[in-house]
C-alpha cells in the first residue's frame, strides 16, 4: 500500500488533472494510438511529465470492460456499443465468461495493459490503472434500470420484477470481468487503480431509498465495490475511488467505508465540508468543474484560478490532505483544445497566499 506516498504528495501541494485524453488528442492519429500499447503508454507518461506528477494515470475509457464482457459472450462487434440485455443471461453465461477470460485478447484491453507495462518498465512513474465500477457498468448493459432499481428498494425481488434478474446477473458478470481487468493491469505493473462509479449517484438511486430497510445502494453498489477492494488488497494495489455524479452525504459515508487512499469527487461537493466526514488517511482529490472548461460561458480562466485559490485555502483551513485537480477526466473537445489546456494550466499555476 502506498497510502503514505499519497499523503506526502498532498502535503507537498501537488496539483494535477486527469488529463491523458488531452495528450492523446495532441497526436495526429489518436484512434491508432488507442490500439498501440507502447504509444498509449508514451501518452500516459507524457501526461504525467507535462503536469509534473509522479502518478501516471491511465486513460479514462469506461467502455473497455463492457466491450470485453460482450465479446466473451459472442455479441457481434457492431452491436456492442448500443447493446443491452433484453432478457436475463443464462446461468451458463457465467461459465462461458470464466472460460473465455483465460485466453481472451481484445485490442483495447491489450493496449491498455501494454501501456501500463510500458510505464512500469520504461519510467520512474507510478502506473495507475483504470476500470469502470460495477454499478456504472451495469447501467450500460441494461436499458432503463432506474425503475427496476426503485422497485428493489421497495422490497421487490427478481421473481416479482423480471428486469431485476437482468440487473443482478449483469452486476455479477460485470464484476467478474472488472476483477479480471484489475488483475491483468496489476500484473502488468499498476500500483493503484481508479475505480470509476459515476452512476453511483442520485441519478439512479433515490436519497430516500438510502434510508429504507431494503437498501439497494448497499446491495447493488457497495457490496460489489467491496469485492473490488478485497481484490486490490490481495494484490497489494491501491484504490483510487472516483465518482463525479451527484451524491448525498449518506452516499459519501458509504464510499468512506471502502477506505480508499484517494477519494475523487465531482464539483457538486464542497470538499472542505466533506473533510469533516472523510478520514485524514484518505486524500481528497478534485474537484474543479472541468466539464465546463471547453467554454468561457461555462467558466473563465480567471474563475478557474479563483476557485483554485479558494479550494486550496479552504482545504488548508480544514487541515485535510488534498490534491487540487479536476472533477473528472478532462476531455479534448474539437476546436476548444487551446482554451481547455489554458484552464488546466491556470489551476496548476494559480498563486495562493
Amino acid at each position: 500500500m502506498e497510502r503514505q506516498f499519497y499523503l506526502e504528495l498532498a502535503a507537498r501541494g501537488l496539483r494535477m488533472p486527469i488529463g491523458a485524453h488531452l495528450v492523446l488528442h495532441d497526436q495526429s492519429d489518436p484512434e491508432a494510438v488507442l490500439m498501440d500499447g507502447q504509444r498509449l503508454g508514451q501518452v500516459i507518461e507524457e501526461t504525467a511529465r507535462r503536469y509534473h506528477t509522479p502518478l501516471a494515470i491511465s486513460l479514462m475509457d469506461l467502455t473497455i470492460e463492457k466491450e470485453a464482457l460482450l465479446e466473451m459472450l459472442d455479441v457481434p462487434p457492431k452491436e456492442i456499443p448500443t447493446f443491452h440485455f433484453e432478457e436475463c443471461p443464462p446461468d451458463d453465461a457465467i461459465d462461458q465468461v470464466a472460460r473465455r477470460m483465460a485466453t481472451y485478447h481484445g485490442a483495447r484491453v491489450d493496449a491498455s495493459v501494454a501501456a501500463i507495462r510500458h510505464v512500469a518498465n520504461q519510467s520512474d512513474l507510478m502506473p495507475i490503472g483504470m476500470v469502470i465500477g460495477p454499478f456504472s457498468l451495469m447501467v450500460k448493459l441494461v436499458s432503463d434500470p432506474i425503475a427496476a432499481v426503485y422497485q428493489a428498494g421497495r422490497g421487490r425481488t427478481a421473481a416479482d420484477v423480471p428486469k431485476l434478474a437482468i440487473i443482478e446477473r449483469a452486476l455479477d458478470l460485470g464484476t467478474r470481468v472488472i476483477e479480471w481487468s484489475i488483475r491483468a493491469q496489476v500484473e502488468a505493473g499498476a500500483r493503484g487503480m481508479v475505480v470509476c462509479e459515476p452512476a453511483a449517484s442520485t441519478a439512479y438511486i433515490s436519497p430516500h431509498q438510502m434510508k429504507a430497510e431494503n437498501n439497494v445502494f448497499d446491495r447493488y453498489v457497495m457490496s460489489y465495490n467491496h469485492r473490488l477492494k478485497r481484490v486490490l488488497d490481495e494484490l497489494g494495489a491501491d484504490l483510487v475511488f472516483h465518482c463525479c455524479g451527484e451524491i448525498t452525504t449518506d452516499i459519501l459515508r458509504r464510499f468512506v467505508e471502502l477506505d480508499p487512499p484517494i477519494l475523487s469527487l465531482g464539483s457538486s461537493r464542497n470538499l472542505w465540508e466533506d473533510a469533516e466526514i472523510v478520514p485524514k488517511t484518505t486524500v481528497l482529490y478534485g474537484n474543479l468543474p472541468s466539464k465546463k472548461f471547453f467554454s468561457d460561458t461555462g467558466i473563465t480562466t480567471e474563475e478557474v484560478q479563483r476557485q483554485s485559490r479558494d479550494l486550496i485555502q479552504r482545504m488548508r483551513a480544514a487541515k485535510h490532505p488534498f490534491i487540487l485537480g479536476t472533477e473528472c477526466d478532462v476531455l479534448s473537445v474539437p476546436g476548444c483544445q487551446d482554451v481547455i489546456k489554458s484552464k488546466v494550466q491556470a489551476f496548476i499555476d494559480a498563486p495562493v497566499e
